[in-house]
Protein backbone atom coordinates (compact mmCIF):
# COMPACT_ATOMS: atom_id res chain seq x y z
CA UNK A 1 0.00 0.00 0.00
CA UNK A 2 1.35 3.49 -1.06
CA UNK A 3 1.27 5.25 2.44
CA UNK A 4 1.98 8.27 1.07
CA UNK A 5 -1.54 8.59 -0.02
CA UNK A 6 -2.67 8.28 3.28
CA UNK A 7 -0.56 11.06 4.98
CA UNK A 8 -0.93 13.61 2.51
CA UNK A 9 -4.06 15.28 1.35
CA UNK A 10 -5.06 14.60 -2.37
CA UNK A 11 -8.11 16.15 -2.52
CA UNK A 12 -7.94 19.78 -2.58
CA UNK A 13 -9.06 23.07 -3.35
CA UNK A 14 -6.34 23.50 -6.37
CA UNK A 15 -6.93 19.83 -7.78
CA UNK A 16 -10.61 20.82 -8.00
CA UNK A 17 -9.97 24.13 -9.72
CA UNK A 18 -6.46 25.13 -10.73
CA UNK A 19 -7.41 29.14 -11.25
CA UNK A 20 -7.48 28.87 -7.47
CA UNK A 21 -4.13 27.96 -6.71
CA UNK A 22 -2.58 30.60 -9.56
CA UNK A 23 -4.74 33.85 -7.57
CA UNK A 24 -4.09 32.39 -4.38
CA UNK A 25 -7.07 33.89 -3.57
CA UNK A 26 -10.32 32.53 -1.95
CA UNK A 27 -13.42 34.28 -2.71
CA UNK A 28 -15.77 34.96 0.47
CA UNK A 29 -18.80 31.98 -0.37
CA UNK A 30 -21.39 34.04 1.34
CA UNK A 31 -24.70 34.48 -1.48
CA UNK A 32 -25.71 38.12 -0.44
CA UNK A 33 -22.51 39.50 -1.20
CA UNK A 34 -22.06 37.41 -4.29
CA UNK A 35 -25.77 38.02 -5.35
CA UNK A 36 -26.10 41.70 -4.71
CA UNK A 37 -22.17 42.43 -5.72
CA UNK A 38 -21.60 44.08 -2.39
CA UNK A 39 -18.76 43.86 -0.03
CA UNK A 40 -18.77 42.91 3.95
CA UNK A 41 -18.92 46.13 4.60
CA UNK A 42 -22.45 46.00 3.93
CA UNK A 43 -23.17 43.89 7.02
CA UNK A 44 -21.80 46.69 8.91
CA UNK A 45 -24.16 49.10 8.14
CA UNK A 46 -27.24 46.65 9.23
CA UNK A 47 -26.02 48.04 11.97
CA UNK A 48 -28.20 51.23 11.79
CA UNK A 49 -31.63 49.50 11.66
CA UNK A 50 -32.70 49.58 15.54
CA UNK A 51 -34.04 46.53 16.12
CA UNK A 52 -30.90 44.62 14.46
CA UNK A 53 -28.66 46.93 16.70
CA UNK A 54 -31.20 45.90 19.75
CA UNK A 55 -30.60 41.99 18.85
CA UNK A 56 -26.64 42.78 18.54
CA UNK A 57 -26.55 44.26 22.34
CA UNK A 58 -28.60 41.80 23.63
CA UNK A 59 -27.02 38.83 22.27
CA UNK A 60 -23.16 40.61 23.57
CA UNK A 61 -24.68 41.62 27.07
CA UNK A 62 -25.83 38.13 27.79
CA UNK A 63 -22.25 37.43 28.24
CA UNK A 64 -20.64 40.64 29.39
CA UNK A 65 -21.70 40.65 32.84
CA UNK A 66 -19.76 37.40 33.55
CA UNK A 67 -16.69 37.20 36.01
CA UNK A 68 -13.87 35.22 34.78
CA UNK A 69 -10.72 33.25 36.69
CA UNK A 70 -7.46 31.54 35.78
CA UNK A 71 -7.60 28.23 36.17
CA UNK A 72 -4.26 26.49 36.77
CA UNK A 73 -4.93 22.72 35.18
CA UNK A 74 -1.93 21.73 36.24
CA UNK A 75 0.36 24.70 35.50
CA UNK A 76 2.55 26.23 38.69
CA UNK A 77 0.53 29.15 40.80
CA UNK A 78 3.26 31.64 39.79
CA UNK A 79 2.05 31.49 36.55
CA UNK A 80 -1.34 31.54 36.97
CA UNK A 81 -1.22 34.42 39.43
CA UNK A 82 1.08 36.53 36.74
CA UNK A 83 -1.49 35.70 33.97
CA UNK A 84 -3.80 37.07 36.60
CA UNK A 85 -2.28 40.54 36.61
CA UNK A 86 -1.66 40.38 33.28
CA UNK A 87 -5.81 40.10 32.27
CA UNK A 88 -6.00 42.90 34.98
CA UNK A 89 -4.76 44.94 32.81
CA UNK A 90 -5.99 44.52 29.63
CA UNK A 91 -9.88 45.93 28.71
CA UNK A 92 -11.08 42.33 29.01
CA UNK A 93 -14.70 43.83 28.00
CA UNK A 94 -13.87 45.47 25.24
CA UNK A 95 -12.29 42.74 23.53
CA UNK A 96 -14.92 40.39 24.22
CA UNK A 97 -17.41 42.74 22.29
CA UNK A 98 -14.92 42.78 19.61
CA UNK A 99 -14.78 38.93 19.49
CA UNK A 100 -18.30 38.76 19.56
CA UNK A 101 -18.37 40.49 16.24
CA UNK A 102 -17.40 36.99 14.84
CA UNK A 103 -20.75 35.55 14.84
CA UNK A 104 -21.79 38.30 13.25
CA UNK A 105 -19.67 38.76 10.52
CA UNK A 106 -18.02 35.17 10.16
CA UNK A 107 -14.75 36.04 10.83
CA UNK A 108 -12.82 38.95 13.04
CA UNK A 109 -9.30 39.29 12.58
CA UNK A 110 -7.76 40.70 16.06
CA UNK A 111 -4.36 42.54 16.24
CA UNK A 112 -2.18 42.13 19.79
CA UNK A 113 -0.22 45.25 20.39
CA UNK A 114 3.11 43.21 22.14
CA UNK A 115 4.92 45.44 24.99
CA UNK A 116 7.38 44.84 27.37
CA UNK A 117 7.13 45.35 31.27
CA UNK A 118 8.68 47.15 33.57
CA UNK A 119 10.37 46.25 36.95
CA UNK A 120 12.48 43.41 37.95
CA UNK A 121 10.35 40.87 35.87
CA UNK A 122 10.33 41.70 32.49
CA UNK A 123 7.56 40.19 30.18
CA UNK A 124 6.26 40.36 26.58
CA UNK A 125 2.50 40.91 26.92
CA UNK A 126 -0.19 41.98 25.32
CA UNK A 127 -0.78 46.05 25.55
CA UNK A 128 -4.36 46.15 23.77
CA UNK A 129 -6.02 43.80 21.19
CA UNK A 130 -7.65 45.92 18.42
CA UNK A 131 -10.22 44.32 16.00
CA UNK A 132 -9.11 44.94 12.36
CA UNK A 133 -12.57 45.72 9.71
CA UNK A 134 -12.88 42.14 8.13
CA UNK A 135 -12.44 43.58 4.77
CA UNK A 136 -8.96 44.31 5.15
CA UNK A 137 -8.15 40.28 5.06
CA UNK A 138 -8.57 37.16 2.99
CA UNK A 139 -8.41 33.42 2.68
CA UNK A 140 -6.30 32.03 0.67
CA UNK A 141 -6.53 28.23 -1.62
CA UNK A 142 -5.26 27.14 1.56
CA UNK A 143 -7.62 28.28 3.76
CA UNK A 144 -5.47 31.09 5.90
CA UNK A 145 -5.47 34.68 6.63
CA UNK A 146 -3.84 36.77 4.87
CA UNK A 147 -3.99 40.66 5.24
CA UNK A 148 -4.69 43.04 1.98
CA UNK A 149 -1.42 44.77 2.02
CA UNK A 150 -1.02 47.83 -0.99
CA UNK A 151 1.21 46.49 -4.13
CA UNK A 152 0.92 42.73 -2.72
CA UNK A 153 -2.03 40.84 -5.13
CA UNK A 154 -1.48 38.26 -3.25
CA UNK A 155 -1.35 39.49 0.52
CA UNK A 156 0.80 38.68 2.84
CA UNK A 157 0.80 36.20 6.06
CA UNK A 158 0.69 37.85 9.31
CA UNK A 159 3.50 37.42 11.55
CA UNK A 160 3.39 34.43 13.92
CA UNK A 161 1.61 35.63 17.36
CA UNK A 162 0.10 38.59 15.58
CA UNK A 163 -3.55 38.48 14.52
CA UNK A 164 -6.15 36.10 16.61
CA UNK A 165 -8.04 34.73 13.69
CA UNK A 166 -11.86 34.30 14.93
CA UNK A 167 -14.37 32.06 12.87
CA UNK A 168 -17.83 31.37 13.85
CA UNK A 169 -18.82 28.02 11.85
CA UNK A 170 -16.11 28.48 9.42
CA UNK A 171 -15.15 25.20 7.38
CA UNK A 172 -13.29 23.89 4.73
CA UNK A 173 -15.50 24.87 2.01
CA UNK A 174 -15.88 28.27 3.81
CA UNK A 175 -13.20 29.48 6.16
CA UNK A 176 -14.93 33.16 6.34
CA UNK A 177 -17.50 31.61 8.59
CA UNK A 178 -21.03 32.15 8.28
CA UNK A 179 -22.41 35.78 9.22
CA UNK A 180 -25.56 36.11 11.05
CA UNK A 181 -26.10 39.30 9.38
CA UNK A 182 -26.25 38.19 6.26
CA UNK A 183 -28.99 36.91 7.24
CA UNK A 184 -30.60 39.77 8.28
CA UNK A 185 -29.75 41.90 4.89
CA UNK A 186 -33.05 40.88 2.84
CA UNK A 187 -35.64 41.29 5.80
CA UNK A 188 -33.74 44.60 6.55
CA UNK A 189 -33.88 45.54 3.01
CA UNK A 190 -37.78 44.89 3.13
CA UNK A 191 -38.42 46.37 6.24
CA UNK A 192 -37.39 49.54 5.07
CA UNK A 193 -39.20 49.60 1.91
CA UNK A 194 -42.51 48.83 3.83
CA UNK A 195 -41.27 52.20 5.82
CA UNK A 196 -40.34 54.24 3.34
CA UNK A 197 -44.38 52.97 1.46
CA UNK A 198 -45.71 53.56 4.67
CA UNK A 199 -44.41 57.46 5.12
CA UNK A 200 -45.31 58.17 1.51
CA UNK A 201 -48.96 57.11 2.41
CA UNK A 202 -48.88 59.17 5.40
CA UNK A 203 -47.76 61.81 3.22
CA UNK A 204 -50.56 61.53 0.74
CA UNK A 205 -53.34 60.79 2.82
CA UNK A 206 -52.29 61.41 6.70
CA UNK A 207 -53.60 65.42 5.54
CA UNK A 208 -56.89 66.61 5.40
CA UNK A 209 -57.79 67.12 1.51
CA UNK A 210 -59.67 70.54 1.77
CA UNK A 211 -61.73 71.43 -1.07
CA UNK A 212 -61.86 74.76 -2.17
CA UNK A 213 -65.22 76.22 -4.38
CA UNK A 214 -66.06 79.41 -6.50
CA UNK A 215 -68.25 80.62 -8.37
CA UNK A 216 -68.02 80.03 -12.22
CA UNK A 217 -67.84 83.87 -12.96
CA UNK A 218 -64.31 84.31 -10.87
CA UNK A 219 -61.17 84.66 -12.93
CA UNK A 220 -57.89 82.70 -13.06
CA UNK A 221 -56.02 84.73 -10.89
CA UNK A 222 -58.92 84.28 -8.41
CA UNK A 223 -58.89 80.85 -8.61
CA UNK A 224 -55.32 80.59 -7.99
CA UNK A 225 -55.01 83.06 -5.21
CA UNK A 226 -57.79 80.88 -3.70
CA UNK A 227 -55.50 77.66 -4.58
CA UNK A 228 -52.40 79.34 -3.12
CA UNK A 229 -53.94 80.27 0.53
CA UNK A 230 -55.18 76.56 0.49
CA UNK A 231 -51.41 75.14 0.07
CA UNK A 232 -50.07 77.72 2.41
CA UNK A 233 -52.63 75.35 5.09
CA UNK A 234 -51.61 72.25 3.80
CA UNK A 235 -48.64 72.03 1.83
CA UNK A 236 -50.23 69.39 -0.50
CA UNK A 237 -53.42 68.11 -1.12
CA UNK A 238 -55.21 71.00 -2.92
CA UNK A 239 -58.51 70.90 -5.40
CA UNK A 240 -59.61 73.94 -6.45
CA UNK A 241 -62.97 73.17 -8.72
CA UNK A 242 -66.46 75.24 -9.67
CA UNK A 243 -69.29 75.36 -7.06
CA UNK A 244 -71.61 74.10 -9.19
CA UNK A 245 -69.14 70.69 -10.09
CA UNK A 246 -69.44 67.82 -7.80
CA UNK A 247 -66.00 66.05 -7.06
CA UNK A 248 -66.77 63.06 -4.60
CA UNK A 249 -63.64 62.01 -2.95
CA UNK A 250 -63.32 58.66 -1.81
CA UNK A 251 -60.44 58.02 0.94
CA UNK A 252 -58.26 55.06 0.66
CA UNK A 253 -58.77 52.35 3.47
CA UNK A 254 -56.24 53.34 5.62
CA UNK A 255 -56.64 50.91 8.29
CA UNK A 256 -55.79 47.77 6.07
CA UNK A 257 -52.67 49.57 4.50
CA UNK A 258 -51.39 50.71 8.13
CA UNK A 259 -51.86 46.64 9.01
CA UNK A 260 -50.09 45.64 6.21
CA UNK A 261 -47.05 47.62 6.46
CA UNK A 262 -47.01 47.10 10.23
CA UNK A 263 -47.67 42.80 10.04
CA UNK A 264 -44.52 43.36 7.44
CA UNK A 265 -42.32 45.18 9.38
CA UNK A 266 -43.48 43.03 12.47
CA UNK A 267 -42.38 40.00 10.38
CA UNK A 268 -38.95 41.12 9.30
CA UNK A 269 -38.15 41.97 13.06
CA UNK A 270 -39.42 38.57 13.69
CA UNK A 271 -36.73 37.24 11.30
CA UNK A 272 -34.05 39.33 12.78
CA UNK A 273 -34.18 38.36 15.85
CA UNK A 274 -34.50 35.09 15.24
CA UNK A 275 -31.11 35.10 12.72
CA UNK A 276 -28.93 36.71 15.39
CA UNK A 277 -31.05 35.69 18.60
CA UNK A 278 -32.52 32.13 17.31
CA UNK A 279 -35.63 33.33 19.27
CA UNK A 280 -37.76 36.48 19.70
CA UNK A 281 -39.04 36.58 23.10
CA UNK A 282 -36.20 38.83 24.45
CA UNK A 283 -36.65 41.47 22.02
CA UNK A 284 -40.57 41.51 21.36
CA UNK A 285 -42.56 41.30 24.19
CA UNK A 286 -45.61 39.45 23.32
CA UNK A 287 -47.95 37.27 25.07
CA UNK A 288 -47.32 33.52 25.30
CA UNK A 289 -46.99 30.37 27.63
CA UNK A 290 -44.47 29.84 30.70
CA UNK A 291 -43.69 26.68 28.68
CA UNK A 292 -42.84 28.67 25.36
CA UNK A 293 -41.05 31.32 27.64
CA UNK A 294 -38.71 28.99 29.28
CA UNK A 295 -38.09 27.43 25.55
CA UNK A 296 -37.09 30.39 24.24
CA UNK A 297 -34.57 31.63 27.29
CA UNK A 298 -33.41 27.80 26.97
CA UNK A 299 -32.86 28.61 23.36
CA UNK A 300 -31.07 31.80 25.05
CA UNK A 301 -29.06 30.22 27.40
CA UNK A 302 -27.57 28.08 24.41
CA UNK A 303 -26.57 30.92 22.68
CA UNK A 304 -25.18 32.39 25.23
CA UNK A 305 -23.03 28.90 25.88
CA UNK A 306 -21.90 29.01 22.69
CA UNK A 307 -20.63 32.68 23.08
CA UNK A 308 -19.08 31.56 26.03
CA UNK A 309 -16.93 28.75 24.02
CA UNK A 310 -15.71 31.25 21.24
CA UNK A 311 -14.46 34.13 23.63
CA UNK A 312 -12.55 31.28 25.85
CA UNK A 313 -11.16 29.72 22.93
CA UNK A 314 -9.80 33.36 22.13
CA UNK A 315 -8.48 33.95 25.61
CA UNK A 316 -7.01 30.51 25.81
CA UNK A 317 -5.21 31.62 22.71
CA UNK A 318 -3.55 34.27 24.18
CA UNK A 319 -2.71 32.57 27.31
CA UNK A 320 -0.24 29.93 25.19
CA UNK A 321 0.99 33.13 23.31
CA UNK A 322 1.91 34.92 26.78
CA UNK A 323 2.86 31.62 27.91
CA UNK A 324 5.42 30.63 25.12
CA UNK A 325 6.96 34.34 25.05
CA UNK A 326 7.82 34.21 28.50
CA UNK A 327 7.94 30.98 30.85
CA UNK A 328 8.43 28.47 28.37
CA UNK A 329 6.27 25.53 29.94
CA UNK A 330 4.26 23.75 27.95
CA UNK A 331 1.58 23.22 30.48
CA UNK A 332 -1.17 25.98 29.54
CA UNK A 333 -3.26 27.35 32.94
CA UNK A 334 -6.78 28.18 31.35
CA UNK A 335 -9.31 31.15 30.77
CA UNK A 336 -12.83 30.40 32.16
CA UNK A 337 -15.64 32.94 32.53
CA UNK A 338 -17.80 32.15 35.38
CA UNK A 339 -21.28 32.03 34.57
CA UNK A 340 -24.08 33.91 36.37
CA UNK A 341 -26.70 32.43 38.29
CA UNK A 342 -29.24 32.78 35.70
CA UNK A 343 -27.06 29.64 34.02
CA UNK A 344 -25.09 28.39 36.58
CA UNK A 345 -28.18 27.05 38.54
CA UNK A 346 -28.74 24.06 37.68
CA UNK A 347 -25.34 22.92 37.69
CA UNK A 348 -25.16 24.07 40.87
CA UNK A 349 -28.46 22.27 42.28
CA UNK A 350 -26.97 19.07 40.50
CA UNK A 351 -23.91 19.20 42.39
CA UNK A 352 -25.65 20.18 45.55
CA UNK A 353 -27.92 17.17 45.01
CA UNK A 354 -25.19 15.18 44.21
CA UNK A 355 -22.66 15.89 47.40
CA UNK A 356 -26.33 15.35 49.52
CA UNK A 357 -26.20 11.89 48.54
CA UNK A 358 -23.03 11.15 50.50
CA UNK A 359 -22.04 8.54 47.83
CA UNK A 360 -20.84 11.14 45.51
CA UNK A 361 -17.21 13.16 46.96
CA UNK A 362 -16.64 15.84 44.32
CA UNK A 363 -12.17 16.90 44.69
CA UNK A 364 -10.33 19.63 44.97
CA UNK A 365 -9.56 20.10 41.52
CA UNK A 366 -13.36 19.64 40.62
CA UNK A 367 -13.86 23.27 42.51
CA UNK A 368 -11.24 24.59 41.15
CA UNK A 369 -11.84 24.01 37.94
CA UNK A 370 -15.73 24.54 38.04
CA UNK A 371 -16.20 27.30 40.05
CA UNK A 372 -13.29 29.72 40.04
CA UNK A 373 -11.71 28.70 43.25
CA UNK A 374 -8.33 29.29 43.88
CA UNK A 375 -6.34 26.60 45.54
CA UNK A 376 -5.74 28.68 48.52
CA UNK A 377 -9.45 29.02 49.13
CA UNK A 378 -10.12 25.18 49.60
CA UNK A 379 -9.51 23.34 52.71
CA UNK A 380 -9.34 19.81 52.56
CA UNK A 381 -10.15 17.14 55.24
Amino acid sequence: MDTKKLTTELITRESYNALLGYIGLLPNPDKVLKNTGKTIEAYRELKNDPHVWSCVQSRKSGLLSWDYSIMQYGASSSIANELENIFADIDLQQIERDILEAPLFGYQPMEIVWKTTSGNKRYLVPEKIIAKPQEWFFYDSNGKLRYRKSGEPKGIEPPPMKILNVQYEASYMNPYGNALLGKCYWPVTFKNGAIRFWVNFMEKYGMPILLGQFTRGATFEESQKLADELANMTEDSVIVTPGDIKIEMHEAARSTSIALYKEMIKHCNSEISKAILSQTLTTEMETGSYAASQTHFKVRREVILSDMRLVESVFNNVIGYIVDLNFGNKVYPKFELIMNDEVNIDKVERDLKLSQTGSVRFTKQYWLNNYGFKEEEIETN
